[in-house]
């Protein structure tokens, strides 16, 4: 197993990852990317999807560690997007719009990566090394030029663009923003942006914290927080977005009611959801005294309150 392990690092050293990629962790990910346990050949590695749990899973089935659920974030950020940033592994190669946080999302080696690491321990490696470093350059910039395309771009409240990533997560993200807000919080301030593919597009700390509100990156924040201030109000707008989880139900208003306990405006829990289909699934966990609103028919909400429409509430 030591030496499967140790073969896989000379392979990550081979294709010129730094360190931090060629480390033991990552030679791990490597080997269940392709499948291959200590007692398989080089010869027989395949590229079969792997999401970021299933790889954990892998590894502890097949090799000698056992990473914790908690670890995904590591392994993700530290290992696997330098994989796909060098070409090594494609994410979600199926489906590219496919949102990073479907339970279908996943990476593969790519095809002429696994052509080269089958022949790993021939004579035929170091010619087909040379061949696949002098290609990989361009390569890697069809990929970037790919993520590029696959962007959604949105126009903040402010005029200024903002790209986030791929998949329809991102896609009613942009919608709550161009669509939600200048309907019903015109003029508001865009105060933090999440996007799955780098945890924050905007994130203004300096002016939340002028708000009451003090969260650091790691704090579980809503995926849109708009500040209102039109017509003499004072409102924090937090906004999911429920593309296929993730409404505000009980647990999540629990959350951002404690997240935001110190926020000196009025706090307005939103779930947005693209069509009335997806809403209808989360119908029963919706939380009381939260709006509801659907991209598909964008000029109306729905409060799940009689007392009043679109406003704050008491938490006394």
């Amino acid at each position: 197993m030591k030496q499967h392990i140790g073969e896989a690092r000379q392979i990550l050293q081979a294709l010129g990852f730094p360190p931090a990629q060629t480390n033991v962790r990552s030679a791990r990910v490597l080997l269940a990317l392709l499948d291959l346990p200590p007692n398989k050949p080089w010869r027989e590695a395949t590229n079969e999807t792997k999401g970021v749990w299933p790889i954990i899973q892998w590894i502890s089935a097949n090799l000698d560690m056992t990473y914790a659920m908690n670890s995904r974030e590591t392994i993700r950020k530290d290992t696997l997007h330098q994989f796909v940033a060098a070409g090594l592994a494609v994410y979600n190669g199926e489906d590219a719009a496919r949102a990073v946080n479907s339970p279908k999302a996943g990476y593969h080696i790519d095809p002429l990566a696994l052509s080269l690491l089958r022949v790993y321990g021939t004579p035929m490696w170091d010619s087909e090394l040379l061949a696949y470093l002098q290609a990989r350059p361009g390569l890697v910039l069809e990929y970037a030029r790919r993520r590029d395309l696959e962007l959604v771009p949105v126009l903040t409240p402010t005029g200024e663009g903002l790209q986030l990533s791929s998949g329809a997560h991102s896609e009613l993200i942009r919608d709550l923003i161009q669509e939600f807000a200048p309907r019903f919080v015109p003029g508001s301030r865009l105060v933090y942006v999440g996007d799955t593919g780098k945890k924050h597009a905007i994130f203004d700390v300096d002016y939340l914290a002028e708000l009451g509100v003090v969260v650091d990156k790691h704090g579980k924040l809503p995926d849109v927080v708009l500040h209102y201030t039109g017509g003499g109000n004072d409102w924090l707008i937090l906004a999911e977005a429920c593309s296929s989880v993730g409404p505000v139900d009980g647990k999540r208003y629990a959350e951002l009611t404690a997240l935001f306990a110190h926020a000196t405006p009025g706090l307005v829990f939103v779930s947005g959801f693209p069509d009335r289909a997806t809403m209808r699934k989360f119908l029963a966990d919706l939380a009381w005294e939260t709006e509801a609103w659907v991209a598909e028919a964008p000029d109306h909400l729905i409060h799940f309150n009689g007392s009043r429409f679109l406003g704050p509430y008491s938490l006394v």
